[in-house]
């Protein structure tokens, strides 16, 4: 007698809502312990927890514009529908844990986490500020990296062959990695 595979989608949506809460938490710590526009150096020269608001989408695009309440809301619509597609898929695909569908979980939290600042507060706290020699990579925040990540996950299982795009739960169920 054979089973239905166990559905993967409440585990799938626990890693979304990981990634919310740690993002919450962390900008919530940053905004209460870091002064607006001050940093707590970490690795000197190198990593430091800064506080900065971006109004503007991924490395602050349309920050200066001169029509930001349309911005805000543009960005908060965009979001919000390109969630709506990732929570869909995820339902879609959620029986089994692939790297598609873990890719998908971060890129919702992720999604969601950078949502509720804009429709909270207007902007969204960055604090994550990495120098690499004289190279100053644009600060950034827990659900940027999440959703980050995502993608890169979503990009590298697109280059597998179908043989190497198995899922995760039918490599552990045949013993393998």
């Amino acid at each position: 007698m054979s089973f239905p595979a166990p559905r993967r989608l409440p585990w799938l949506l626990l890693i979304s809502l990981t990634i919310f809460i740690a993002d919450r938490l962390t900008k919530v710590w940053v905004s209460t312990h870091v002064q607006l526009g001050g940093a707590i150096p970490i690795i000197p020269h190198v990593l430091r927890i800064s506080h900065w608001t971006n109004d503007g989408a991924a490395f602050s695009l349309f920050a200066d514009s001169t029509s930001p309440h349309a911005v805000r809301w543009g960005l908060v619509s965009f979001t919000l529908l390109a969630a709506l597609a990732v929570l869909v898929g995820l339902v879609r695909l959620g029986s089994h844990f692939t790297w598609t569908t873990i890719a998908l979980a971060l890129i919702l939290g992720g999604a969601l986490g950078n949502v509720h600042d804009r429709i909270a507060y207007g902007s969204v706290v960055d604090f994550i500020e990495v120098h690499i020699f004289t190279y100053h990579f644009p600060d950034f925040n827990v659900a940027d990296s999440a959703v980050v990540t995502g993608a890169c996950l979503l990009l590298l299982d697109s280059l597998r062959s179908k043989e190497q795009a198995s899922s995760i739960d039918d490599k552990q169920a045949a013993g393998g990695g």
